[in-house]
């Protein structure tokens, strides 16, 4: 209890993020933040694993928002999110194409959903990410017309939203973290969060 009373008072989040899921989520670690929304370009090398995928795209959300809105005595929380099915990596879908394409890859399937986040202040920096294996549901062509539709999921990684209420009716089963599907694998970043500040703690007497 120390501990967290102690991180509590002295660590100030900002999220670079403009996710209202993350946003929600964030809420639940009961630390006081802000929101620095900033529009990184998410291209990726294709060659990278999901996991190197997402911890860079959220190295690089955490760093553009560092600069942009020249965060000082900040932690700055960064964070990404991919779908990945028969080794394909799924980002969020342009259009009701790509969408419909998307979710028919998934249906009745098993699929990993992976979110990376960097912890950034100043020169310090702790990057990790979760793994989420999601079982769907089978679907039918109208089903997942009808989804896009109503769901309108475009801002979402694979094209759905497991707390969406028609997106939940087709999730059989998850095996590891529901919050990491949402967007932010709480449990680790709390504990992320415990081993940044001891990394910022030491930085701070080296440098003093």
């Amino acid at each position: 209890m120390q501990t967290y009373l102690s991180m509590l008072n002295h660590t100030r989040l900002a999220l670079a993020s403009k996710s209202p899921r993350r946003h929600a989520l964030l809420k639940l670690l009961n630390l006081p933040f802000t929101v620095v929304a900033v529009d990184a370009d998410e291209r990726f090398d294709s060659s990278l694993s999901p996991a190197e995928v997402v911890t860079t795209l959220s190295e690089r959300k955490a760093r553009l928002a560092q600069t942009v809105h020249s965060i000082e005595h900040a932690v700055v929380l960064g964070a990404d999110t991919v779908v990945v099915i028969d080794q394909l990596i799924l980002n969020k879908p342009a259009n009701e194409a790509e969408a419909f394409s998307m979710l028919s890859m998934l249906q009745g399937r098993t699929h990993s959903v992976y979110t990376g986040f960097t912890l950034l202040d100043g020169d310090v920096q702790l990057s990790d990410y979760e793994k989420t294996d999601v079982s769907f549901s089978p679907m039918t062509d109208d089903e997942i017309r009808f989804y896009i539709h109503t769901a309108k999921p475009f801002d979402k990684a694979g094209g759905y939203g497991i707390q969406d209420d028609l997106g939940a009716c087709f999730i059989d089963r998850i095996d590891g973290c529901y919050y990491n599907v949402v967007g932010l694998p709480i449990a680790k970043l709390y504990q992320s969060l415990k081993r940044f500040e001891a990394l910022r703690h030491r930085h701070s007497k080296l440098t003093t």
